[in-house]
């Protein structure tokens, strides 16, 4: 496979790992719990190959620096931080939250994951947009 098309990879599978975090919390609202297993740890396994397919790319082909200038360059900054800031943290926080979905903690299990979803989806959403603005914006 071509390095070139890892980063489109990479925003395609933050893209389905959004849908899956979105269907899953349409699940437990539903109270379909094996269907709401079923997308959450979905969502982990597309978001962890997106981990490793990431470091993969940046290890191999380094950083794209980003071409724009003015606001959009304000606005492009502004979204890479809280994406890269809040990345670190929900691997932990999704990691603990499956663990207690699965373990049958279920009490513990939905207060983290109140917490955990909002964050990991507005990461997988943002990180499209990086990818996006990066890769697709016209700057010229």
């Amino acid at each position: 496979m071509e390095m070139s098309k890892l980063p489109s990879i990479n925003a395609a599978l933050n893209t389905m790992t959004a849908f899956l975090l979105l269907l899953g919390y349409i699940f437990i609202r539903q109270r379909a719990i094996k269907a709401h297993t079923m997308c959450m740890v979905s969502a982990c396994g597309t978001s962890t190959l997106f981990l490793i397919s990431y470091i993969y790319y940046h290890l191999h082909h380094g950083t794209t620096g980003f071409q724009g200038q003015g606001f959009v360059r304000s606005l492009y900054f502004g979204i890479l931080t809280s994406h890269t800031v809040l990345a670190v943290i929900v691997v932990p926080l999704a990691v603990i939250t499956l663990y207690r979905g699965l373990t049958g903690r279920f009490v513990k299990h939905a207060a983290i994951a109140r917490v955990t979803l909002p964050i990991w989806f507005y990461v997988s959403i943002t990180g499209v947009l990086v990818y996006l603005m990066l890769y697709h914006l016209n700057v010229s």
